[in-house]
């Protein structure tokens, strides 16, 4: 089942108005990344945000709002997301070791399976986009949106 993906219009050139607004940057960037991934990642079942939280449950045990709070995710979208991934066999919902009361979200080994071939997926749909700029530009593009990223997590004490 193969979706087609919308792609930004082609245009000779972008507007100039809007080449030094970081806002407008980072979403045409963000939609010809998101657009590429969704395309990569459906025949394996799984979007960004499924990988998102598969790969970020992977890392402990956590609780779903600990899983949202953790990618920016609000508490509807994390139960929808984790209710298909259940569905899907992926992750289950299991009473934690240090209060049964608590459920942390744990990754099952079709889930762990998943999360690797979409990692290969991944990082390859990554290396070909930053390979449009040359070498010293990906270095500090991926430095520079990983301190504005985790500066606005520490100052708002949350994902942004």
């Amino acid at each position: 089942m193969a979706s087609q993906v919308e792609t930004p219009v082609k245009q000779a050139a972008s507007p100039g108005c809007l080449t030094d607004n970081l806002g407008w940057l980072l979403g045409q960037a963000e939609h010809v990344l998101a657009a590429e991934m969704s395309a990569r990642l459906e025949p394996l079942g799984l979007s960004s945000r499924r990988y998102c939280v598969l790969a970020s449950a992977m890392t402990g045990d956590h609780t779903q709002i600990e899983l949202a709070n953790l990618i920016g995710l609000d508490k509807t979208t994390m139960v929808v997301t984790l209710d298909g991934l259940e569905a899907d066999g992926l992750a289950k919902r299991m009473p934690s070791s240090r209060d049964r009361r608590v459920r942390v979200v744990k990754v099952t080994e079709a889930g762990e399976r998943r999360v690797a071939k979409a990692r290969k997926v991944i990082e390859a749909t990554q290396k070909e986009m930053l390979e449009r700029l040359p070498a010293a530009e990906r270095s500090a593009l991926l430095a520079g949106l990983t301190r504005l990223v985790c500066g606005a997590r520490d100052t708002n004490g949350s994902a942004p």
